[in-house]
């Protein structure tokens, strides 16, 4: 059986639908994911993906390209060349899986599942409905159960990655805090300078402290850091990012895709996390977590890119203090576990 998983929007996403990869993967000889740019780094960490198909869709992300810019032709060609047996079409709660279902149709995949509100005509043959409130991750290994793949024995159902490179070169010996103060979209970002505060605080509290971001995040990170933490900024890749977060005490960060991945290599995580999404649907899945941010300000469920609320008050309130007393209960509660 060949397989064909579609998740097509960012990192955190993809890495999300890892346990319903793995079931798939499970039941079928070859499995193939049909992602985007942005999740493409994540796809190639995941276990159980053979093969990626990378394509950037029209309705996904806040800058998709024109349709006739999409090469649409030419993915059917690629999902055709692939002769696919199923297709799990993974959607966010909020998404449709139609437009990606017609193309699958489209390129003679025999078999299509996805959760659906819409009446989908001819376009899938499981039309699976998403229980209510559902994690991300769950929902997604809700479908592969409905399309008749289950994980295997032993499979514990979290997130999970191909094993990630020693990294002791970039953060130093000995224990440490990992903060990550970039997000995706602003208004799931809290405040620079609390976050350089914060680390300020974690330090003079006996952490060793390590500043992760992106390539165009090193501004932020230099701020950040401050002259008391070890600034990465812009110094590791996906996989490395890994590493280092395995081997961190605990990660600081909004939600963003970081979080997802630390999660994915069993650090706990204080989840700095403005609720424009539900925490129930998004929270960092499988390990313990801290919730910090006001989850009823007047922002909650907009999907927000920028704060629609003067101040920012779901994540403005938030202080040092109460990151730091986050990432001691999360420290104590690990050295408590082994």
């Amino acid at each position: 059986m060949r397989a064909l998983v579609v998740r097509l929007d960012s990192f955190g996403d993809v890495l999300l639908a890892g346990p319903a990869v793995r079931a798939v993967a499970a039941g079928a000889d070859h499995v193939t994911l049909l992602c985007g740019p942005l999740g493409e780094p994540a796809a190639r960490l995941l276990p159980g993906v053979d093969d990626v198909i990378v394509w950037q869709a029209p309705w996904e992300g806040t800058a998709p390209p024109p349709v006739e810019e999409a090469d649409i032709p030419g993915l059917l060609g690629t999902l055709r060349a692939g002769a696919y047996d199923t297709a799990l079409v993974l959607t966010s709660f909020h998404q449709s899986p139609l437009p990606a279902a017609l193309l699958l149709r489209m390129a003679h995949v025999a078999r299509i599942g996805a959760d659906s509100v819409d009446h989908p005509g001819r376009l899938l043959d499981v039309r699976h409905q998403r229980l209510p409130g559902r994690h991300e991750a769950e929902a997604a290994l809700d479908l592969a159960t409905a399309m008749r793949f289950a994980l295997p024995a032993g499979d514990d159902g979290r997130l999970r990655v191909l094993p990630p490179p020693d990294t002791a070169a970039l953060t130093g010996n000995g224990p440490y805090v990992v903060v990550h103060p970039g997000a995706s979209a602003p208004a799931r970002a809290w405040n620079p300078g609390r976050h350089a505060e914060a680390v300020q605080r974690l330090a003079d509290a006996g952490h060793r402290v390590v500043v992760t971001g992106g390539p165009a995040e090193t501004g932020l990170t230099r701020e950040v850091s401050g002259d008391v933490a070890v600034d990465l900024g812009g110094r590791t890749c996906p996989r490395t990012l890994a590493g280092v977060l395995r081997h961190a005490d605990v990660l600081v960060s909004g939600n963003t895709g970081p979080a997802h991945l630390a999660a994915a290599v069993g650090t706990p995580v204080v989840s700095l996390f403005a609720p424009v999404v539900p925490a129930s649907r998004w929270a960092p899945f499988g390990v313990p977590v801290v919730l910090l941010g006001d989850q009823r300000a007047p922002c909650a469920d907009t999907r927000a890119l920028h704060c629609p609320v003067p101040g920012h008050p779901c994540l403005d309130g938030v202080t040092a203090h109460d990151v730091v007393s986050a990432v001691h209960k999360l420290h104590t509660l690990r050295k408590e576990n082994g």
